[in-house]
């Protein structure tokens, strides 16, 4: 009998346990209601709003009205903009949400791109301005809230782990390679890309040289690459045509990355305009402006894949 007793108690505790970890606690604030509690926490309210009722319906009063200061259970959801996009220590693996107090600005728009993953790497984000660190959290929003998955790499600290000896240049590609594959094969059978975002020392609302490379030996990274490229010579402030070129990776660092990642990859590079070049691509862009047009490239690319198949 104390066998069963006990067998009953751990059954008890365990399922307690698994009702926790499926949601968690939210003290509403002065002006909550459950539409902007549920946005806050990077939920949809219109998926979450009978599961919230459920969980809480003896401390709502009047059917909908939340009261301050009081506890509320939050459901833990994959499709939360704290799970769709995330960004990554490439060094321990450790994720954090990309946005924190911007998700009540944030809502669904569609489902385009629920199952797309993309990984934008920050290349020396901590050495330059904030332009490309701004630009690519302008564009995993724009992803994030037409249904894709999004990892950021390339934001954490260059030091070794437990030195203060920076990385060098082929161990960071390592663990970009590390995270991103490991992270590719979690999400096998899903259209997959890999964006690097390389900006030196561009100064806002001047003219920029853009470029967009691929791996001479990926077809789908030529394609990413071309799709890229092409909403960027529609939006160019010059008047001559750019000639249709292939610019592929040359340098070390890239090459590495290119040749041992698993899902196709492209890198754009963006720098002050110093003389007209047919091979870059000159724009004048606000950030916000900027991360629009990328979106627009990376969603064309998604869709011309989707109508071959």
């Amino acid at each position: 009998m104390r066998l069963l007793q006990t067998l009953f108690l751990g059954v008890c505790a365990c399922s307690v346990i698994l009702a926790q970890e499926d949601h968690y606690t939210v003290v509403a604030e002065q002006g909550d209601g459950i539409f902007s509690l549920l946005r806050k926490q990077g939920l949809d309210p219109a998926k979450h709003y009978g599961e919230f009722l459920e969980l809480n319906s003896e401390k709502i009063k009047n059917g909908t009205q939340l009261q301050v200061g009081v506890g509320y259970e939050v459901p833990r959801a994959k499709d939360s903009f704290k799970n769709t996009g995330v960004t990554v220590q490439t060094q321990d693996g450790v994720e954090a949400p990309i946005f924190d107090t911007e998700l009540g600005q944030m809502s669904l728009k569609s489902e385009t791109l629920k199952n797309a993953v993309y990984y934008l790497i920050v290349e020396n984000a901590e050495h330059t301005d904030t332009y490309a660190k701004e630009v690519t959290e302008n564009l995993a929003a724009d992803l994030m809230v037409h249904g894709a998955q999004v990892y950021v790499l390339g934001q954490e600290t260059t030091d070794a782990i437990g030195s203060d000896k920076p990385l060098t240049q082929m161990e960071k590609m390592g663990n970009y390679i590390a995270a991103i594959n490991k992270r590719y094969i979690q999400n096998s059978g899903k259209y997959q890309r890999v964006l690097v975002i390389r900006a030196t020392g561009v100064n806002a609302g001047n003219n920029m040289d853009v470029a967009v490379y691929h791996y001479n030996k990926s077809e789908l990274g030529q394609r990413f690459a071309n799709n890229i490229q092409n909403v960027f010579k529609e939006n160019s402030v010059s008047n001559h045509t750019y000639k249709d070129v292939d610019m592929i990776f040359d340098d070390k660092s890239s090459l590495y990355l290119a040749r041992n990642i698993l899902p196709a990859i492209s890198l754009i590079t963006l720098e002050n305009t110093t003389k007209k070049s047919n091979e870059k691509i000159a724009v004048q862009l606000d950030r916000k402006r900027f991360a629009n047009l990328l979106t627009n490239g990376i969603m064309n690319d998604y869709a011309d894949l989707e109508i071959e198949e």
